[in-house]
């Protein structure tokens, strides 16, 4: 069914799942950074280099930057009407969307604490 819709259709259900999973996905952020307040600094540590955590946080940064770029997208159609700038400009949209979160997720499995 996801397949045979139109673009639109599409980009309106992913923007919509995207939203829906940021919503548990901020709490838990904010939990786990209230937390940090009330703990040394080796608990910290422990915590943040945890695989699940790396996980977790490497999932929240893919969702929120598919919605990140599904929105811009959307603002991008609305308010440029140049079809070569507003290709240009989804173009690196995706390029950064895409770029960002590897290097980031890359960044926080590689990091020796």
């Amino acid at each position: 069914m996801f397949f045979n819709m139109i673009s639109p259709s599409k980009k309106w259900l992913l923007t919509k799942v995207t939203s829906a999973l940021l919503i548990p996905f901020m709490i838990w952020f904010l939990i786990s950074f209230v937390l940090i307040f009330d703990n040394d600094y080796q608990k910290i540590v422990q915590n943040l280099s945890s695989f699940n955590h790396k996980v977790l946080f490497s999932s929240f940064l893919i969702v929120a930057y598919i919605f990140f770029s599904l929105t811009i997208s959307e603002i991008f159609e609305d308010y440029i009407h140049n079809e070569k700038i507003k290709n240009v400009a989804n173009k690196l949209l995706i390029t950064f969307a895409i770029l960002i979160p590897i290097l980031t997720i890359w960044s926080i499995f590689n990091i020796k604490i």
